[in-house]
Order: C-alpha cells, then structure tokens, then sequence
C-alpha cells in the first residue's frame, strides 16, 4: 500500500491510500458482497488491480500505518498486461529442454493463474505469500515441484524460494528486472535480468538479456548447450589420443634405437591434427544432447580417455609392426609411415567420437566438419611425394603401405565405434548432468562475488 495527505481548497485534509485489493479492502469499512464479486471477476480475467480508498482526518493528523484504518471505498484500478503473443511457445521451448518454469510475482494469484491459462502453461498449484510464510524450509522443498505459482511473494520470500529450491541440488536461474529482485537474481545460479532493467537488477544479474523476449532466453540456452556438446568433443577426442601416444611414444623409444618421430614431424602432426579441429564449433549437434542440462564430469572425461587411449596406441604398434616385419622399412620410411598413420587415425576418430549414434547414417557432420579433417589426414598422407619431404626427414612408401593402413583405419574406427556403444551402455552418460557438490558450489559463489571487485587488462573470458 501506499497512502498520502491530501488537502482539498476548503482546506478539509483526508487519507487517500491506494495498493493491493485485499490488503485495502480490509481496512475498509461497510465493503459489500458486490464488490469482492466485482473484484474476483476483475482477477478471473486476468486484470491487473489496485484498490482505492480514503478517510477524513483531522488537519493535525501524521501520517503512519496506523491512519490506514476505517477506510471508505472509492473504486478499483485496473490495468489490462497482457502475455506477448510468443510467450506461450517460448515457454514451451524451454519445457522441452528439460527447463522447468515457476512464476514467482508481487500480484494476485487468479492473475497469474489466468495468465499460465492464456499462454498454455500447465499451472498445477498457487502458493500466496501468506501461506508460504507458515511454512518451514523442509515443507516449502516439498512444496515447490508441485507449486507453478507465487503469488503476492515479497522480496525476501523470493530469495527464499531461490535459496530452499538450491537445496534439492538442481541449478535454478532467475529472470527479473527490478529493484526488488535483486537479491534473489544475486542468490540464484545464475541470475537473468534485462537490458530495461533496473541498474540495481542488472548489476546482480550473471547474463543481462539485450532483448526483452523469453524466445532470447531459449534460444541461449540450446546454443549454449550446443558449444558444450561441442567442447566436448574436442575434449574427448585430445585426451584419448594424447593419453595413446603417450603409449606410443614410450613404447617406441623402449623399443628401438632410434628416434621413432622427429620433433619436426611431431610438430607437423600437431599443426595437421589442431587444424582439422577447428571447424568442431561449426559441427552438428543431435537432438538429445539438446534436449537436457550437461554438466562438466572429470571422471567421465578419465575412464573415456583410459578406454580409448589404449585403442589408438594398439594400432601405432600395429603400424610399427607392419613397417619394420612387413615392408622392412629403414629408419625415414619408419618415420614416415608412422606419421602417416597417426595423423589419419587421430583425425579421423572425430567421426566416431563426436555423436553416441552411428556416424554418417545417423548423426551427420556439418559440411565443413565433414572436409576439414578428412582434408587435413589427405595433406599427411600426400606430404611425402611434394617438396616439403626433403625438408621434413620423409620418403615415398610404398603402395602396400597405403593398402594396409586403409585396412588399419577402417579396423581401428569400427573398434572405436564398437568400445563407445559399449562404454555408453555400461557407463552413466555425462549428458545426464551432474549435481554440483558443496565445494563447487561455494568455489562459484566466491567467484561470482569475487568478479565485481576484479579488474582484467585487455580482452577476458568469462
């Protein structure tokens, strides 16, 4: 509520007070039936409104809470808010990505009730401040999944729900823009304010939204899900080839006399390697690592690159075999067919690595993932028959080298294929997301506030 002295021109001095209907109308006298009729009539269509009442008083009168009595009825503001027109399909956008939705508001609980039916949200409860007030922590958790409504909440009931939802161990995000939500944007995981926002709203906020439109928020929410997935599967893919020619590389100089690669070859098959990963961000992403929260997961990352690590190190050993039993190649044809093989199957594990489906027929690579690391395994295997061998320590082999290594490659990819169906069967998929530990959790929020107080030079990512 909010009340004020007025003075009329015969200079008679009266309360006018103006807020919340319920709130106003029990400090009024002699209200009838036919007005709380009108007024739920008013909430039913979804109307937006404030109660207006006032009381004379005498000209000595100070105003305070306690002059908010005995008022007499004047009438109902109402103001028509109506949903954006897309509102109802970006909600169900973000439903669809696993992303459940709580209305958390100052107004009326029919309001917001009506507003859920206009836009198609499923509202399966309304809790009213007043009764979330006699409520414990424990009592309130159990009350918030089957709660779509918080109506008539204050500020400080709203970082409580923010705080009693963290307790369960799922991630909650809060979007508000104004003064009062700043705390609660301040204790949520990630707070969401909007570019019309309140200063105060924006500077709490972790991710302040430049369009005032929930399809914005969906639409940030499968593309940063899109540049996890695909991190991902750069992640993956580096630590079990880096893991297997750690092998490799051990084995070889256990195993001989001479230098297996020479540093410039290592530093070109690096170069090779590097140069066929950067179109991973461009790559395709299938639907369901779309369609739920990922969270980044160590463990996971450590048993995939001890399962496949090993795989690639096999067929390095293989091609050492085929090189020096079969072909009795000296120490450059060594080299060279070594480095052949590993930039091929290094490059061409992406295919495999990037989808839990099966590559090609039923998870396809976008156009410029499909050439780029293919084109960077052909520029390995063509390096030795141009100029730059000479320069690099390389030699022409032999055509029967190249048919025993297409026969590897498709060996090892098949072998790839068949351990990740396996160890996505037998092992919890990371995609399935991970409740942050306390320690995480405390480490982000002292970042969080840690962030305001910190200054960087030059360009900084966050």
């Amino acid at each position: 509520m909010a009340s004020v002295l007025v003075r009329d021109d015969k200079g008679d001095v009266m309360i006018v007070t103006k807020g919340a209907p319920e709130v106003v109308l029990e400090r009024c006298v002699n209200v009838g039936d036919s007005v709380r009729a009108a007024l739920d009539a008013l909430f039913n269509d979804g109307e937006r409104v404030v109660a207006v009442a006032s009381r004379p008083v005498t000209n000595d009168t100070t105003l305070n809470a306690q002059e908010e009595r005995d008022l007499t009825f004047e009438g109902f503001l109402t103001f028509a808010d109506k949903p954006k027109s897309d509102a109802g399909e970006s909600l169900a956008k973000l439903q669809r990505l696993g992303i459940e939705v709580k209305i958390i508001t100052g107004d009326n609980g029919q309001v917001a009730a009506k507003v859920c039916r206009d836009i198609g949200l499923s509202c399966a409860g309304v809790l009213s401040g007043a009764d979330l007030q006699k409520l414990s922590d424990d009592q309130l958790e159990a009350a918030i999944p089957s709660t779509t409504v918080f109506a008539r909440i204050s500020p400080d009931q709203k970082s409580r729900i923010i705080n009693v939802a963290r307790r369960t161990g799922r991630d909650v995000a809060f979007l508000g823009d104004g003064v009062n939500d700043a705390v609660a944007l301040h204790h949520a995981d990630v707070g969401i304010s909007v570019d019309s926002g309140t200063d105060v709203a924006k500077d709490a906020a972790d991710v302040v939204l430049l369009d005032k439109d929930l399809g914005v928020l969906a639409e940030g929410v499968v593309e940063g899900r899109r540049i996890f997935a695909n991190t991902m599967k750069y992640v993956l893919m580096a630590t079990s080839s880096n893991f297997g020619n750690m092998f490799s590389a051990a084995g070889a100089s256990a195993l001989f006399t001479f230098l297996p690669m020479l540093p410039s070859q290592i530093l070109l098959n690096n170069l090779l390697y590097n140069a066929g990963q950067l179109v991973i961000p461009t790559d395709q992403v299938d639907e369901e690592a779309l369609a739920r929260p990922a969270a980044w997961d160590l463990k996971y990352i450590r048993r995939f690159m001890a399962l496949f690590g090993p795989i690639s190190s096999i067929f390095d050993f293989a091609t050492f075999y085929v090189m020096l039993s079969l072909l009795h190649a000296g120490h450059v044809e060594f080299r060279t067919g070594w480095f052949v093989e590993s930039i091929a199957t290094q490059t061409l594990v992406i295919y495999v690595i990037r989808t839990r489906r099966v590559p090609f027929f039923r998870s396809r690579p976008s156009k410029s993932m499909l050439i780029v690391p293919t084109s960077a395994a052909l520029v390995g295997a063509l390096l030795p028959y141009t100029g730059l061998a000479h320069l690099f320590g390389f030699s022409v082999l032999p055509t029967k080298f190249f048919l025993l290594l297409f026969g590897m490659v498709a060996v090892y990819l098949v072998l790839v294929e068949a351990a990740k169906v396996w160890f996505f069967r037998r092992r919890s998929p990371h995609l399935a997301g991970v409740t942050r530990t306390l320690a995480q959790r405390v480490e982000r929020r002292i970042l969080k506030r840690a962030s305001r107080f910190t200054s960087h030079e030059g360009p900084a990512l966050h």
